[in-house]
């Protein structure tokens, strides 16, 4: 589905700019500490989209219906999966613990935010033209 690819692109494209600033604004703030959460929280939310956008491209050649099912399951796991690796990682002193939220937290809107835009912007039907079941 060539539309997704596109959502998928603006999505990473938006997200990878908000991340670089991120990155710096977390240094200048948290020294060292910062630095390392903020890379900690991209390589995060990177793995834990970029396995989003495999499962869900899959299920999009399969069926549209196929694809909000993964879609919706992959948002449910995501949050749960991420949830249970910011307990796992709450007590580190490796890294600044609010930073890494901080980041995380910013750029999962960031790929949220341009993912809602760009699909709207996009004018996707949403009904089948050949009335086909």
């Amino acid at each position: 589905m060539a539309i997704y690819g596109r959502v998928v692109r603006r999505s990473a494209a938006l997200t990878a700019a908000v991340a670089a600033a991120c990155v710096a604004v977390c240094a200048a703030l948290g020294g060292a500490k910062g630095l390392y959460g903020a890379l900690l929280a991209i390589a995060i939310v990177t793995a834990f989209f970029g396995i989003s956008v495999l499962v869900v491209g899959r299920a999009a050649r399969i069926s549209p219906h196929v694809m909000m099912a993964a879609a919706m399951i992959t948002y449910v796991v995501k949050i749960i999966g991420f949830a249970v690796v910011m307990i796992l990682l709450g007590r580190s002193t490796a890294f600044n613990g609010r930073m890494l939220g901080f980041t995380a937290l910013v750029c999962i809107l960031a790929w949220s935010a341009a993912e809602v835009v760009t699909a709207i912007r996009l004018k996707v039907l949403y009904v089948d033209p050949d009335g086909q079941r």
